[in-house]
Formats: C-alpha cells, structure tokens, sequence
C-alpha cells in the first residue's frame, strides 16, 4: 500500500513539473519570436551582420523550446510494460537534440562572421546604425531575464532539458553582448569589429552546446550521483535505528532522476519482519530527503564487518 501511495504521488508531481515546464515553455517561445524578428529588422535596416548573427541565435532558440517541451512530455510518461523504469532519459535526448542544434547554429554563424572578416570591404562591410546597437542592448535585458526565470523553474522542477535551454537564453545574452561591442566600435570607425563580434557569439554558443551535451551524456550512461550527495545519503542511513553499518552504496543519474541501492548490515538475530521494518525506514528516510529519487532499493545482511563504507 505504500509504494502504491509513492506511485500515486509521484505521478501529480510529474504533472505539475510538466504544467510549469509548459508555461515556461511558452513564455520562451513568445518572448524569443518577438525578439528575433525585432534583431533581424534591425540588423538588415542597420546594415549588422553581427545583429542578424544574433536573431538567428534568437530563432534557434524558438526551435530549441519545443525540442524541450517535447522532450518533457515524454519523459514525464507513466511507466508501462516496455519502459518499466520510465522514459526520464528521453528527457536526455532532447538535450542532446538541443547540443547539436546549439552546435550548429554557431559553426553558422561563425562561418559567416569569417567571410565578412577575411572578404573585407568586399564582403560588405559597413557602419551598422543606431538601430542596431539599441537591439544589442534590449536583447541583453531580455534574455538575461528570461535565463534567470527559466533557471528558477529548471532548478524547481529539476529539469535537464529546461535547465540547457535557461543557459540556451544564457548564452543568447552573452552573444547579444558580444554584439553590442562590435556594433560599437564599428560605429566608432572599425567595421572590422562588426564579423569579429560574430566569431565571440560563435564560441559563447559552442561553449553551451558542450556543457549541455556533456551533461546530457552523463545522464544517459548512469553516471554516479555526486560524491557530496552519496555521502549525505550515507549519514541518514546510519542514522536509523536498526542499521549497524553499510555493506555498500550505489547510486545512479537517469534523466533527471536518481536511482540508489544499498546494502545494509542489521542484526542477524533479528526476525524477518524486524529486518524488513529497519529496511523500510532506509526507503523511506532516502526518498524523503531527496525527492528526486524514483527509487530505493535497500537489501539487508546479518552484521559481519559493517565499516559504514561501500566495499
């Protein structure tokens, strides 16, 4: 009856996670379609590569929401016959999806930013107008704004899929700000700066296409919970009574979630029930204070060498 009442509140927090990444989601989208049509006008009427550059990062990020909304919907699915642990890794694969279009939507920009700069005037280089620098400078807020509202939600609903596309927004800002450099310096008489901001928004997007796909890709190989964590599990499981030590630990990333299985020493003279009770307050001690754990398997030993640590 208890693990039924675990499955049955697991599945409202999935719901709610999914409604917040939703709502997220959509703001994302809203906000980044406005913006980027707003960095193309004004990178074509200000004669800016290094703002269109930009609207094209703002547009990937349009595409990059629904990867993850997809993804979080998925992934938020029940657990059934086929996918008896559940389907949290897909939430992976969009952010492998999302690294890769992150990926290529810089080496794009950077291949334009080189031909301008290497083409020189006959590229076209020109002085971008005012225009485009009061872009640059809107872009920055705005996207700087929505990576701190989309980090708090990530963070909340412990999303790996929102948390890539909040630093999607991250590093949209910090391209809008590599932007604004070279609009300026290009209005103060050196166009050359102009493609060269377009080469620094090139390398702020694959920066966060690497941290995104590495992140995703220790997640889907069942990566170890950090050493910091492991070891707060460790402290609330010998702080239960009955256990007299810990045969060993494991610990495993899937998706957002984390799975742990533990060993543990109990008095061999105890009953099975008793043994069984101790067993149950691990559980449930462990699934209380890390909810992002879908499950806890405890085993127990009769007491031999129990050292508290993993063998």
């Amino acid at each position: 009856m208890k693990q039924n009442n675990t499955n049955v509140t697991n599945e409202v927090g999935t719901g709610r996670e999914q409604a917040i990444a939703m709502r997220v989601s959509a703001v994302s989208i809203i906000v980044n379609l406005a913006l980027s049509l707003f960095k193309l006008i004004a990178g074509i009427a200000a004669h800016s590569g290094a703002m269109v550059s930009d609207a094209v990062h703002s547009a990937s990020d349009v595409f990059s929401t629904f990867i993850v909304m997809i993804g979080v919907t998925i992934s938020g699915k029940e657990s059934d016959k086929e996918h008896p642990y559940g389907h949290e890794r897909l939430e992976c694969v969009a952010s492998l999806l999302l690294a890769m279009v992150l990926a290529l939507t810089g080496l794009g920009i950077g291949k334009t930013g080189v031909e301008k700069i290497l083409g020189g005037e006959a590229a076209g280089l020109a002085v971008p107008g005012l225009l485009a620098l009061i872009a640059a400078v809107s872009s920055v807020a705005i996207k700087e704004w929505m990576y701190w509202y989309t980090r708090a939600a990530a963070k909340k609903i412990n999303s790996g899929a929102l948390m890539a596309d909040a630093w999607h927004h991250r590093s949209d800002a910090l391209s809008s700000i590599g932007a604004f450099i070279g609009i300026l310096g290009s209005r103060m008489g050196y166009p050359i700066l102009d493609p060269i901001a377009s080469l620094v928004i090139c390398l702020f997007i694959l920066k966060a296409a690497y941290d995104i796909f590495q992140d995703a890709l220790a997640k889907m190989v069942d990566k170890a919970c950090p050493e910091e964590v492991v070891n707060q599990m460790r402290e609330i499981i010998l702080a239960q009574e009955g256990v007299e030590g810990i045969d060993d630990i494991k610990t495993r990333l899937f998706g957002a979630k984390m799975y742990v299985d533990v060993e543990i020493s109990v008095d061999g003279e105890k009953t099975l029930r008793a043994a069984h009770e101790i067993a149950n307050r691990v559980h449930d001690a462990i699934e209380d204070a890390f909810p992002e754990v879908k499950h806890c398997m405890v085993h127990e030993n009769p007491t031999e060498e129990a050292t508290g640590m993993p063998k």
